[in-house]
């Protein structure tokens, strides 16, 4: 078996076709790792750590350079290109969610209040 096919699984077919195979992912979680497979290849977080001082130097000139001006403007375009990505409800889904979270509201604010005023009167008939 190929490499390729190793990724793709047996479902990988040759007729040019890669997404054959690919399973796309669902939003959760793979399982976890057993200890020994874990151990075998040392803790996540010293994985990607620089070897060395050209590393670490390159490792800095990736990030971008020292002037905040061109951090800022570089920040807020990921942001805005972040903000492009979402899936923006519509009218009656943002009608349909705002009156889910004030009906939530308006009902815990009159049991913490009934709270309150319960403890209150046990409080006041207990201790006169």
């Amino acid at each position: 078996m190929s490499e390729r096919e190793d990724r793709l699984g047996a479902h990988a077919t040759d007729d040019g076709d890669d997404t054959a195979g690919v399973a796309r992912p669902s939003g959760k979680r793979t399982a976890r790792r057993t200890r020994s497979a874990s151990s075998d290849t040392g803790s996540i977080a010293t994985l990607d750590r620089p070897t060395s001082r050209k590393a670490a130097k390159t490792d800095r000139a990736e990030r971008g350079t020292r002037n905040p001006f061109k951090r800022l403007i570089k920040f807020l375009r990921e942001v805005i290109a972040e903000l492009r990505k979402v899936i923006w409800p519509n009218r009656k889904q943002m009608v349909t969610y705002t009156s889910v979270v004030l009906v939530f509201v308006i009902f815990m604010v009159a049991f913490i209040s009934g709270l309150d005023v319960a403890f209150i009167k046990g409080v006041n008939w207990l201790f006169g």
